[in-house]
């Protein structure tokens, strides 16, 4: 039996951990100076509820402890694992990587790492191909090329509503959001977050959004991610738009959770997607 890890950037819904049994380990978000488990201290409300009222709290991330990756590593071999995938945020933007390299000295069954060289829902969609290779009777050798090779080639777009903490990554321009009331509709490409369009309501900037989506090839996989309540009605609106596209195969749901939102803040909502045969 062939086991798969993630670390919880992936933002893995539920729906796909309890499908394909993924074992997620968690990096640590601080908020405040005080440090958390993504999703096992703090889920996304919880984090969210930080910034009610206009609070500003300082937070951070950092990569899970090798001791974490074994915790995973062993109990996935108690349940019958003969080998691991070990599918993991890009090493260039977190050590999240390096930590399970040196976890895989402790695993007693053999592991192999992937390096999916994206981020967020990016990283729960190489799981998510990798999990249905398998599924089908791939090897781990396989299933691993496939991961590694569509974290190249997910596509997104997002809505963020903390202009100032996107801008605080380096990766989004001063000058995106100076459109008075204007929504900004935004995409990471190569590292930077680019505008590809504005609408002035909700209705519209899932309009935006949807037309980016089906853009992005056939029977595309797609999830829709929000981060907290306020962003509900994009959710709503995109996912109505989406179900109605013929190019969209399967779709999900995902929170954005602490480790992603400690970069977007409240308010944000978009989606990852990909083709898949």
């Amino acid at each position: 039996m062939i086991a798969i890890v993630t670390d919880s950037n992936a933002q893995l819904p539920a729906e796909l951990v309890e499908r394909f049994s993924v074992a997620v380990v968690p990096l640590t978000v601080t908020v405040d100076g005080i440090h958390y488990a993504e999703g096992v201290d703090l889920d996304a409300d919880g984090f969210y509820a930080f910034f009610e009222g206009g609070a500003a709290p300082k937070v951070s991330t950092s990569q899970p402890s090798p001791g974490r990756f074994v915790d995973a590593y062993v109990r996935s071999a108690e349940r019958g694992a003969t080998e691991i995938l070990s599918i993991h945020i890009g090493s260039a933007v977190s050590g999240t990587l390096n930590s399970a390299r040196i976890a895989t000295g402790s695993s007693p069954v053999p592991v192999r790492l992937v390096d999916t060289g994206t981020a967020s829902f990016g990283v729960a969609c190489c799981v998510w191909e990798a999990a249905e290779m398998l599924a089908g009777g791939a090897s781990i050798d396989e299933a691993a090329e496939v991961a590694a090779a569509l974290g190249a080639r997910v596509g997104n777009v997002f809505t963020v509503r903390a202009l100032d903490l996107a801008r605080s990554g380096g990766r989004l321009g001063v000058e995106v959001g100076d459109e008075g009331s204007a929504i900004p509709v935004l995409s990471l490409v190569d590292g930077e977050i680019v505008p590809v369009g504005q609408a002035w309501d909700v209705d519209e900037a899932a309009r935006v959004m949807a037309d980016y989506v089906t853009l992005g090839g056939e029977s595309l996989k797609v999830a829709i991610g929000i981060a907290d309540r306020g962003a509900a009605p994009f959710w709503t609106a995109l996912e109505r738009l989406l179900q109605e596209a013929d190019q969209v195969r399967d779709l999900v749901r995902y929170r954005i959770g602490p480790s992603v939102g400690a970069h977007t803040g409240p308010g944000t909502a978009g989606a990852f997607f990909y083709s898949s045969p």
